[in-house]
Order: C-alpha cells, then sequence, then structure tokens
C-alpha cells in the first residue's frame, strides 16, 4: 500500500501500525509527533494504529534552539 511521508511516497505492507512504520524507518526514538490526514495520533496510540492506502503521515521532530 502507498503511504505518503514528508511529502514523499512509499511502499509498505497492508495494514502496517504506525509505531511499526517507524521502526522500519529506523525513526523509532526520533519522532515527536505524528499526524494521519492532518489529525494528530497521540503516542499512546502509535501501536495499535493502523495505516491505510494513500494515508497522508506527517512526521514531527521537535528542534531546540534560538
Amino acid at each position: 500500500m502507498n503511504i505518503v511521508i514528508n511529502g514523499e511516497s512509499r511502499e509498505f505492507d497492508s495494514g502496517i501500525t504506525l509505531s511499526k512504520l517507524l521502526k522500519e524507518l529506523s525513526l523509532e526514538g526520533k519522532v515527536m509527533a505524528a499526524a494521519v490526514n492532518m489529525e494528530i495520533v497521540k503516542q499512546n496510540d502509535w501501536e495499535s494504529y493502523k495505516l491505510k492506502d494513500s494515508d497522508k503521515l506527517e512526521l514531527l521532530d521537535f528542534v531546540g534552539g534560538g
């Protein structure tokens, strides 16, 4: 199935969870927030949140600075 991540189209197995997707991309522990189709998904739900074909996923990492 096709998932658009931060504007880039990628292919994944059907029914992949948000948590598993992050593991496959080696982003586990690096992502602070995730939004699917412009709706924030709480970190507590990542393990059970199943992505669907054509979902648009935005992954955010907070950067400090001044």
